[in-house]
């Protein structure tokens, strides 16, 4: 009899940790679809054919060019942008509720798979149920809110088609030169 419970435990557990399918969205490969994801105005960071990344503010985008207002306006074609990433804008919000919703099933399932600790006192039953399930969805929401937080604020939104025929392993060199550091950028992607 205790196997359902258990059961019912470890699949909750599951369904609540695997990602959502739908939760990122792939990147785009070609410029003509970025209009559905970015808009005049928009920050991004726009790595080019040879490895750097340039912040920006978007001015125009085009079906086969995008300019940047990054200081003064720039045009990048197609061929010279690999990828380019934009904020995240779900809040870390999110974090916490999936880490309350998770820690309060924990503690539900801790309660289910020993529910003699409940039926100790008569009356208690509910104090322990609320108990377990509030410490789990405390401690839950405070480490879901902490792995939100330390995620990449930027996400992918154009990545460059892979080369027909080729792969699309690429290794990029170019010097860096600033004020605070001399030296060389190496970038392989794949």
């Amino acid at each position: 009899m205790r196997l359902l419970p258990t059961a019912i435990l470890l699949a909750t557990a599951a369904a609540l940790a695997a990602p959502a399918p739908c939760a990122a969205q792939e990147p785009v490969t070609s410029f003509s679809q970025l209009g559905d994801r970015l808009k005049p105005g928009d920050t991004v960071w726009m790595t080019d054919a040879q490895g750097r990344e340039i912040k920006g503010s978007i001015e125009s985008i085009g079906p086969d060019a995008l300019t940047l207002e990054a200081g003064a306006p720039r045009a990048f074609a197609t061929p010279d942008v690999t990828a380019i990433r934009a904020p995240r804008h779900d809040a870390t919000a999110i974090g916490a509720w999936s880490g309350l919703a998770a820690g309060t099933a924990y503690g539900i399932g801790l309660l289910v798979k020993y529910p003699e600790d409940a039926a100790k006192e008569p009356g208690m039953a509910a104090i322990v149920v609320l108990g377990f399930a509030g410490i789990g969805a405390g401690a839950g929401a405070i480490v879901g809110w902490v792995i939100d937080a330390a995620r990449d604020s930027k996400q992918a939104v154009y990545r460059a088609p892979a080369p027909a025929g080729g792969t699309a392993a690429r290794l990029s060199i170019a010097p860096v030169v600033t004020r605070r550091a001399k030296g060389v950028a190496v970038a392989f992607a794949f």
